[in-house]
C-alpha cells in the first residue's frame, strides 16, 4: 500500500514539475527571438548545416540549463560569479554579434559559400549561451531548484529543459522555410534591423545587470 501510494505521489508531482518547468522556462528562452540571428549568421549555409547546427544549439541549451539545475549555485560560487555579472558578460556578446549584423556591408560571395569546413560554430555562442539560456533562464532554474524537495521534482524539472531544448531545435529548424521565401536581399534588410533590436536587447542586459548591484 505505502508501494502504492509513493507511486501516485511520484506519477502526480513529476508531470506537475515538467509542465512548471516548462511554462516558467519558454517565456524566458523565447525559441522565436533566436530565429533571426540563427538565419541571419547562417544566410550562407546549406539547409543540412543549419539543421545539425540547430540540434547542437538546442543540446546546448539542455546541456546548460541541466548544469545550473544541479550545480548553478556551487559554480557561480566557485568562480565568484553573481548573477548580475553573468548578465552584463552575456549582454556584451550579444551586443558584439548584433553590431556585426548593423554594421556589415559585404554580401556573400561564392568563396565564401565554399568555406563550409571552416564555418564558424555558432551554436554555443551566441546561441546557446547567451541568447537562448542566458542569465534570466539560469536564474528561473536556479530559483526553481531551491524549491526541490524530490527526486520526482528533480526528474520533472530535467522532462521540462527537454521539453524546451526540442522547442528550440524544432523553431530553429522550421524556421528555414519563411527564410528562401523572403530571398537574399529581404533577408539582408531584417538582418540589419533585427542586429538593431539585438543590440537593444544586449543593452538591456547589460542595463539589467548593473541595476542589479543596486537592489
Amino acid at each position: 500500500m505505502n508501494t502504492t501510494h509513493a507511486l501516485g505521489q511520484f506519477l502526480r508531482t513529476l508531470p506537475h514539475s515538467a509542465a512548471a518547468t516548462f511554462l516558467a522556462l519558454f517565456p524566458i528562452v523565447d525559441p522565436f527571438g533566436g530565429i533571426p540571428i540563427f538565419f541571419s549568421v547562417t544566410s550562407s549555409w546549406t539547409p543540412a548545416d543549419r539543421r545539425k547546427t540547430a540540434v547542437k544549439t538546442g543540446l546546448w541549451v539542455f546541456a546548460i540549463l541541466v548544469t545550473f539545475l544541479f550545480f548553478g549555485r556551487f559554480v557561480l560560487h566557485f568562480f565568484g560569479i553573481s548573477l548580475p555579472v553573468l548578465r552584463i558578460a552575456g549582454g556584451l556578446i550579444v551586443a558584439n554579434t548584433a553590431w556585426g549584423m548593423v554594421t556589415s556591408h559585404s554580401r556573400i560571395t561564392p568563396e565564401e559559400t565554399d568555406e563550409a569546413q571552416e564555418k564558424e560554430d555558432i551554436s554555443l555562442t551566441p546561441l546557446a549561451m547567451p541568447l537562448l539560456s542566458g542569465p534570466g533562464a539560469i536564474g528561473v532554474v536556479m530559483a526553481l531548484a531551491a524549491d526541490v524537495d524530490s527526486s520526482a521534482s528533480y526528474i520533472g524539472m530535467v522532462i521540462g529543459i527537454a521539453a524546451i531544448a526540442v522547442s528550440v531545435t524544432l523553431f530553429l529548424v522550421l524556421g528555414g522555410p519563411l527564410v528562401r521565401r523572403l530571398g537574399p536581399n529581404a533577408v539582408g534588410a531584417i538582418n540589419k534591423i533585427f542586429g538593431f533590436l539585438i543590440l537593444a536587447i544586449a543593452v538591456q542586459l547589460v542595463w539589467d545587470g548593473v541595476a542589479d548591484f543596486n537592489t
